[in-house]
């Protein structure tokens, strides 16, 4: 697949990389079909995030479609094949308040 990665201040290359994998029970592989910038990316642009690693994959505010489930998600809300959107806010993905943050777009 193709991503944009960080390999330093000013530096962003679109490349190609290994598809991504369920690591963790509570993870999900959504297909990207939307996505833009926000303010954090510049930060991560001109160099300020210190923990960025050359090669790390940027993108964290997007929308797409979701095409694998890992086996401890059990949120009834979100299944294969749902549309969803993800914003920097990062949840639990299991209570109620976590249903707000990532919607699934029926």
């Amino acid at each position: 697949m193709k991503a944009v990665c960080w390999h330093g201040a000013k530096d962003v290359r679109v490349e190609t990389v290994p598809d991504p994998k369920i690591l963790n029970p509570r993870d999900a592989i959504v297909k990207i079909t939307s996505t833009a910038i926000c303010g954090s990316d510049l930060h991560i642009y001109d160099g300020f995030i210190p923990s960025m690693i050359s090669g790390d994959i940027l993108g964290h505010e997007f929308m797409g479609e979701i095409v694998e489930l890992g086996s401890g998600i059990q949120n009834k809300h979100l299944k294969v094949g749902d549309r969803v959107r993800c914003s920097v806010h990062h949840s639990c993905g299991n209570c109620f308040f976590a249903i707000a943050i990532c919607v699934a777009l029926r």
